[in-house]
C-alpha cells in the first residue's frame, strides 16, 4: 500500500521510482478495513474516490452475539458517519492497493514475485542484490515491506530490536456460499481472550476474523490447528466457520505487533508504513497512515531536491521501493508482511471485549 502510493507521488514530483513487489501480481479482495480520515483525503487527491467507492461497502449495523446466537448489542454505524462525514467508506484492503496500483500501472516500472538478499551503500549509491533479478542501483531505496520487512532487517538489524509483541495473533480467509450472511452486518462473538467476527461480501463471500490472545512463539504448531485448538469449543459459529478452514489456501495469519524506532533512515535507505512503525491493528488506522506518510515523504523529497543523494555521478535509477502485496499462510508464529484490518467495528469491539 504505502510502495504503491509513494510511487505515485514520487513520479508526480519529477523521480524515477521502481516497484519491487514480492507478490507475484496484485491482489483484489481480502479482509475489510474501514478508510476515512487523512488517508481518505489522500486518496482523494490520487483522484481514486471513485474506485474506493465502488469497492466500498456502507455497512449499517455492528452486532455482537453471544454463545448460542442471541444479539447482546446492535449499534448503528451511522452513529461513525455523523462524526466522519461522507468520507468514509468500508472496503476490501486489497481493493484498495488495487486502485492505487491502477494509477501508476504502465508509468512506473514494477518488479513483481522478486525479493531483495543484500543492500549495499556506497558513495554513488545502493547496490541491491535480488533473488531472480541481476543487480540494479540506485540513489535511494525505500522499504515498505510491512511489519516483517527485509529491507529493516538487512539495514537496521533483526526484527526483535524493534518488535513489541502485543500479546495476540490474528487470522482472517475468505469462502464462498457460508450461510448465515446478515447482509451489511459486521457480527462479532466475543469470550475472554478470543473474538470472532464475520462480514458478508459481494458475490456470496464471507469474510471470517479470528484475534486471540497467545504466546509469540507456537513452535510445531500450524497457524490453522492454533485456531482449531483455541477456538474448536468456543460456541456460536466457531465450530462451523473452522470446517472451512479446509478448503482455504490463502490465509492471513499473524502476529499484533508494534515496531518502534528512534529513526527511520540511515545514509540512503528509507523506511515507510509499517515496516518504520506499524501502530498494529488494535490501533487501527495503519493504511490510512500509510498513505499519508506517503504523501508527505514524497513532498519532503521534492523540498529537498538533489540534496537527497547529491551522487558524484548518476545512477542507473532514482528510487526503488521494496513493497510486499501478499500474505501466505506460513507453518509459524512469525506470520507474513501487514498487520490485519484495520477496522473500527472489529478492533474497538475487541478492546472493549478483553
Amino acid at each position: 500500500m504505502a510502495g504503491a502510493a509513494l510511487a505515485y507521488w514520487l513520479r508526480r514530483t519529477g523521480h524515477t521510482p521502481t516497484l519491487v513487489e514480492q507478490a507475484p501480481k496484485f491482489r483484489t479482495g481480502g479482509y475489510v478495513i474501514d478508510f476515512w480520515g487523512v488517508g481518505y483525503q489522500v486518496a482523494k487527491r490520487m483522484d481514486i474516490e471513485g474506485p474506493i467507492r465502488t469497492a466500498g461497502y456502507q455497512i449499517e449495523r455492528l452486532r455482537s452475539v453471544g454463545p448460542n446466537g442471541k444479539i447482546k448489542a446492535d449499534v448503528d454505524v451511522d452513529v461513525f458517519r455523523r462524526i466522519l462525514g461522507d468520507d468514509f467508506t468500508s472496503l476490501p484492503r486489497g481493493d484498495l492497493a488495487a486502485a492505487i496500483y491502477a494509477t501508476i500501472d504502465g508509468e512506473v516500472e514494477t518488479i513483481f514475485d522478486d525479493s531483495i538478499t543484500a543492500i549495499d551503500q556506497h558513495e554513488d549509491g545502493v547496490r541491491l542484490a535480488f533473488c531472480t533479478s541481476p543487480p540494479m542501483d540506485f540513489d535511494l531505496v525505500i522499504g515498505a515491506d510491512g511489519l516483517h520487512s527485509k529491507v529493516r532487517g538487512l539495514v537496521f538489524g533483526p526484527e526483535r530490536n524493534y518488535e513489541h509483541y502485543l500479546g495476540c495473533k490474528v487470522a482472517a480467509w475468505v469462502v464462498d456460499g457460508y450461510r448465515p450472511r446478515d447482509e451489511l452486518s459486521y457480527v462479532t462473538y466475543n469470550i475472554p481472550g478470543r473474538q470472532v467476527g464475520r462480514f458478508a461480501l459481494r458475490g456470496g463471500r464471507t469474510m471470517f476474523l479470528f484475534i486471540f490472545r497467545a504466546e509469540h512463539d507456537s513452535v510445531g504448531v500450524t497457524p490453522k490447528d492454533q485456531l482449531r485448538n483455541e477456538f474448536g469449543g468456543a460456541g456460536w459459529e466457531c465450530r462451523e466457520i473452522l470446517a472451512t478452514l479446509d478448503d482455504v489456501d490463502d490465509l492471513y495469519f499473524d502476529v499484533v505487533s508494534q515496531i518502534r524506532m528512534d529513526s527511520w533512515s540511515r545514509d540512503r535507505v528509507l523506511l515507510i508504513g509499517d515496516a518504520a512503525g506499524c501502530i498494529s491493528l488494535l490501533g487501527g488506522e495503519g493504511t490510512g497512515l500509510a498513505m499519508t506518510e506517503a504523501y508527505v515523504l514524497a513532498g519532503e523529497l521534492e523540498r529537498a531536491g538533489a540534496t537527497i543523494a547529491e551522487p558524484s555521478k548518476p545512477t542507473r535509477r532514482g528510487c526503488v521501493l521494496l513493497s510486499k502485496a501478499s500474505k501466505p499462510e506460513r507453518p509459524s508464529s512469525s506470520g507474513t508482511s501487514q498487520p490485519g484490518p484495520d477496522s473500527v467495528c472489529g478492533s474497538a469491539i475487541w478492546r472493549c471485549a478483553r
